[in-house]
């Protein structure tokens, strides 16, 4: 065959998730997105187990998708001091927080909206044992690189008590007091990039029925990426608010890695939507059911 032409060859970042799958073949490549033809993945459920009440469709990327809120849990990565507060560990490396806490606004809205219509709430927070035993091994990647960014490192914390860096139970790992959690959130700690790495958070979301992540937090392009690529070869539907979500590494450049990251979810392991389009959702369904 006569090779195609340079001018030929199609640009990857303006393929739908449809068209980059296309070679594989209609059947799987709708088993991939998550429907067949036209539907969206929560299309796909069966009419008889819905309740109107419950579902709501979000405009979305690739898609729109039709998720039943009694089954979905907003999740909130790493909100935590050390990441978007001033003194703690990524202000104190000199790194640019600004987009981190201009996410907390958007997350806010989506969290009351979420708690107002019955979605669980799941709060993820990075921080190790005091000891550092959950830190890895002398040689490991994860704890060399977290040990030179001070991680156990006592500090004076804003608030003039005695703290930790990404140490558990200390003022550095709270939540941010904006997205501070209610009674009955669920709050997890976890000592890798993902939220389902050696945790609970599977089998807690399996057993509350939950089927479908609405995920904000920080960082883009490590523990929330991390964190829905495993959600995704568990089953999971993660659908992502790109509002309520920053990303240090890259910001200001052309391409960020914020971008690179959503552009490869909304590609495969997942949907991109924002906090407007999943308030707005909600909205539209409790007025239907009003």
């Amino acid at each position: 065959m006569k090779p195609k032409a340079e001018n030929e060859r199609p640009e990857t970042h303006n393929l739908s998730r449809r068209e980059m799958l296309g070679p594989i073949g209609a059947t799987g490549a709708a088993s991939l997105v998550g429907g067949a033809g036209q539907q969206s993945a929560g299309d796909q459920m069966s009419k008889s187990t819905q309740d109107p009440k419950r579902v709501v469709r979000v405009d979305a990327k690739p898609e729109p998708i039709t998720i039943d809120i009694g089954k979905t849990a907003a999740i909130v990565v790493d909100m935590q001091n050390d990441f978007g507060s001033k003194g703690g560990m990524f202000d104190r490396e000199g790194l640019d927080i600004s987009m981190i806490q201009g996410v907390v606004g958007p997350t806010a809205k989506v969290l009351t909206s979420a708690r107002q219509a019955g979605a669980k709430i799941v709060y993820l927070k990075m921080g190790f044992r005091p000891d550092l035993s959950d830190l890895g091994v002398s040689d490991s990647p994860n704890r060399v690189r977290h040990l030179r960014l001070g991680v156990g490192k006592t500090i004076r914390a804003p608030n003039g008590t005695e703290s930790r860096i990404l140490i558990r139970d200390t003022w550095n790992t709270d939540i941010l007091s904006e997205l501070k959690p209610r009674p009955d959130d669920v709050v997890l700690y976890k000592h890798r990039f993902s939220g389902f790495y050696q945790t609970d958070l599977d089998s807690i979301l399996k057993k509350q029925g939950v089927k479908y992540l609405v995920i904000t937090g920080c960082t883009t392009s490590v523990c929330v990426e991390s964190t829905v690529r495993d959600a995704m070869f568990r089953d999971y539907l993660c659908v992502l608010l790109a509002d309520c979500m920053g990303e240090p590494i890259g910001y200001g450049l052309p391409r960020s890695n914020h971008e690179a990251s959503l552009l490869v979810i909304q590609t495969l392991f997942g949907w991109v939507s924002d906090s407007n389009q999943f308030i707005k959702a909600l909205e539209v369904a409790s007025s239907a059911a009003a």
